[in-house]
């Protein structure tokens, strides 16, 4: 009997005990066991701005597994634990993705990994850009969005898709043709909002290559390209109005800083020196580049070229490892003396992901026209130094501004920039799984080299959530990043 009641009140002292100053209380939901809060921010009314990354993008498509798996929607759970109201996404039609317009393909669908190599599944769109989905929607994150595209009145419109002044995925929600995302965003009257863009305001002149033009100086973006970079107080604008408007009646917010797209496994993924030749191959290629490079000898007698730009401009092969031979633009132009401006990439040029099914095939099955060794890579298959240098003194510039209007308006900050580094050096480790930005196997990235993949979108939400807890005191619990595939399979 004795010994029964010592295991009672045992029990009774592992449980809470009403009005004890000392008790532990334990809440399975929270990140410290405390009773689950928000802390000083209110998220019943939660709004995501931003790109891709927030619409939930994977594998080269918007589909709703992916969107359902997004780190807007991920969040969005965590704050329905905290009273957050429905957060409403703007799905999809199916988990092909891809787009039609009137009924033409006008994007693709998505990849899977068919165990040797990432190809499109099987099937087709039917997502019609021009079928009008109806209400509000808290996920605004639009796939292609630039910062000044948030505020770009008519960036939903569809009639502009065709030229490209519109987009095609905002323009299946818009509210009207003439309105804005940002516009969207503020007329819910959201009490808490994330902001994630910039990211494509150097991307698409990275992916091309940097075939685009820098911007900087030119504060119009109606004369931008879409490969363009964007100039960084047009940046700064837009940055600063959107958190303005959205901050207007007292919302609280998170923003995050922006990665250099630079470290993504699209650019990181093919080797600068993936030609491997015999002796003899060696030998023949250096004889089909002897007149070229005794031009450029020609040059520097001539006095209109550096010894040192020559050699950096001679082509020299040897058996082994080989650099491929690219165009570089920012050589000194000798067109006029018939001598185009080609040399061999360097380990501080990026060759890009599209690159790898493209080296080493033939011009018009020619054996004598090898792409990348006999034939040049055109200036789109690299991004060469002083372009990469070129996005990133633009990153520096928007992560400047993202930083100082989050301490202004008493923002949480999420540091991205630095995760980029972790990746690539041992790797991000969550619930005892490492992640890191290899393509394929690493599982951060899917399988277009630029997108997180499902296990990466709910890192990139367990640090939010890390940058929301320790603003607002907070103390909403990470998600079990073990629960989130690496890859989609090819049927879902």
């Amino acid at each position: 009997m004795i010994k029964n009641f010592k295991w009672l009140l045992f029990a009774s002292l592992a449980f809470v005990a009403c009005n004890n100053e000392d008790e532990v209380i334990i809440d399975s939901n929270s990140s410290d066991g405390k009773p689950l809060t928000s802390g000083t921010a209110t998220v019943s009314k939660y709004v995501a701005l931003g790109d891709s990354y927030a619409a939930g993008f994977s594998d080269n498509a918007l589909f709703i597994a992916a969107q359902q798996g997004s780190y807007a929607n991920i969040i969005s759970q965590q704050f329905a634990l905290t009273g957050g109201g429905e957060f409403k996404t703007p799905l999809m039609a199916d988990n092909f993705g891809g787009l039609l317009l009137s009924g033409n393909v006008i994007q693709g669908v998505r990849l899977y990994f068919n165990g040797s190599a990432p190809v499109p599944v099987a099937g087709r769109p039917s997502t019609e850009v021009t079928t009008k989905l109806t209400g509000s929607y808290n996920n605004l994150g639009v796939p292609g969005a630039k910062s000044y595209h948030l505020v770009a009145p008519a960036y939903g419109n569809v009639a502009g898709i065709a030229t490209g002044q519109a987009n095609p995925y905002f323009a299946r929600f818009a509210t009207s043709a003439s309105t804005t995302v940002l516009a969207d965003a503020v007329a819910q009257d959201p009490t808490f909002f994330s902001l994630w863009i910039g990211g494509n305001d150097v991307l698409g002149y990275a992916t091309s290559g940097g075939s685009g033009k820098n911007q900087k100086g030119n504060m119009n973006p109606a004369d931008y390209a879409s490969n363009d970079i964007t100039d960084p107080k047009v940046f700064e604008e837009a940055f600063n109005n959107i958190v303005n408007k959205m901050t207007a009646k007292g919302a609280k917010g998170v923003v995050a800083n922006l990665p250099y797209v630079t470290a993504l496994p699209y650019f990181t993924t093919v080797p600068f020196n993936p030609v491997a030749l015999s002796a003899a191959s060696a030998t023949q290629l250096n004889a089909g580049y002897a007149q070229y490079n005794m031009g450029l000898q020609a040059l520097v007698n001539a006095g209109l070229l550096t010894a040192t730009e020559a050699t950096k401009r001679t082509i020299n092969f040897k058996a082994g490892a080989n650099a491929v031979v690219i165009v570089d633009s920012y050589l000194t132009n000798t067109i006029s003396s018939n001598i185009p401006s080609f040399r061999h990439a360097t380990a501080e040029d990026l060759i890009v992901l599209t690159s790898r099914t493209f080296i080493g095939t033939l011009v018009n099955n020619n054996p004598a026209a090898v792409n990348g060794v006999s034939v040049p890579l055109a200036d789109n298959w690299v991004l060469s130094k002083e372009e990469i240098a070129e996005v990133k003194v633009a990153t520096d510039s928007y992560n400047a501004t993202i930083k100082s209007i989050a301490d202004s308006k008493g923002l949480a900050f999420v540091e991205l920039k630095s995760v980029t580094d972790q990746l690539a050096n041992g790797g991000i480790v969550y619930n005892g799984f490492t992640t890191t930005s290899a393509f394929v196997t690493g599982g951060m990235f899917s399988l277009d080299g630029v997108h997180p993949s499902p296990r990466g979108y709910a890192i990139i939400a367990n640090l939010f959530t890390e940058a929301i807890n320790a603003k607002f005191g907070a103390n909403f619990k990470n998600v079990n990043v073990g629960s989130y595939r690496i890859l989609y399979p090819g049927s879902l």
